[in-house]
């Protein structure tokens, strides 16, 4: 008889998400894998559960020399239950390696369901939840980063992101390049902690605003690209839009080459839209002199 593979969601922020069944799987398991044993100190603390079998460290460092001493405890009929630091395991944590070997040898895997930071973004973003995709961390590197980007410029999904506070002024402004610095978005910032913030706006609008340092765990949701053949905006929405880019720095030659990109029109359009935007203005009538 093999053993059972025990995926347990963590809490992303709040210990008083945890699942009820959590404790009871902690204090059964014959091993517990952790990403983070302090942590996972700090969780069994606050649920008042002692593991009562082995703790090992499972983390991105030992994952590959870790899993097949694992699989090898399933194989002999061990329950072994992963945790990461929040969140559900294999969820751009570790753990994709581990339920690969262990479907490999027709070792049992379950689930304990807990919170996600991708579902609980997108849920409180305010853009379309119908259909969405997520795309983990993008990568580091500035130029990779932007490539990866724009390989996504077109999809109709609604796009999640995790990323580093430091790094997320950069790729938001690499995400208003590639999908258009109107396309809506939300920063989602410490979800479930004491400092919850939800940023929402046009990229190069949120771009601005990263720019002067974030901290805490991130997720971005991005709008999809809009349908083809959707109808254009007016006029007074295309000088907005550029004005937004160019409020957060951009030239305005690039802006309205971004906006007309976005929309699928001229530029020419979008300049003529930007100069109407300009020379239109209310004329107040002054107070008359000498009138009786």
């Amino acid at each position: 008889m093999t053993g059972t593979l025990v995926l347990a969601g963590t809490p992303i922020g709040d210990l008083a998400d945890a699942p009820a069944r959590l404790a009871a799987e902690l204090a059964a398991a014959d091993v517990v894998a952790a990403e983070d044993t302090r942590r996972l100190r700090r969780l069994t603390q606050a649920l008042d559960v002692r593991p009562a079998g082995r703790v090992v460290s499972y983390f991105e460092g030992n994952e590959v020399a870790r899993t097949p001493e694992l699989v090898e405890a399933l194989a002999a009929g061990a329950r072994v239950l992963l945790v990461t630091d929040a969140g559900m395991p294999s969820v751009s944590d570790p753990g994709y390696r581990l339920v690969a070997a262990a479907v490999e040898r027709g070792v049992r895997v379950t689930a304990v369901p807990g919170p996600s930071a991708v579902l609980t973004a997108l849920a409180v973003s305010g853009l379309p939840v119908d259909r969405f995709c997520f795309e983990g961390f993008p990568p580091r590197k500035a130029g990779e980063r932007l490539a990866r980007l724009r390989e996504a410029a077109g999809e109709r999904r609604t796009l999640v992101y995790f990323e580093s506070p430091h790094r997320l002024a950069d790729t938001l402004a690499a995400m208003a390049e590639a999908f258009g610095g109107d396309r809506r978005a939300a920063v989602c910032r410490e979800l479930t902690k004491t400092y919850e913030e939800v940023r929402r706006g046009p990229l190069a609008e949120l771009a601005a605003w990263a720019a002067e340092g974030v901290r805490g765990e991130i997720t971005v949701v991005v709008a999809g690209a809009p349908a083809a053949g959707a109808e254009a905006p007016d006029a007074a929405e295309l000088a907005r839009r550029v004005a937004v880019r160019e409020e957060a720095g951009e030239r305005r030659k690039e802006a309205i080459a971004a906006v007309a990109a976005a929309a699928g029109l001229p530029k020419r359009a979008v300049f003529d839209a930007v100069v109407a935007a300009k020379n239109t203005v209310e004329i107040e009538p002054s107070p008359g002199k000498g009138l009786s």
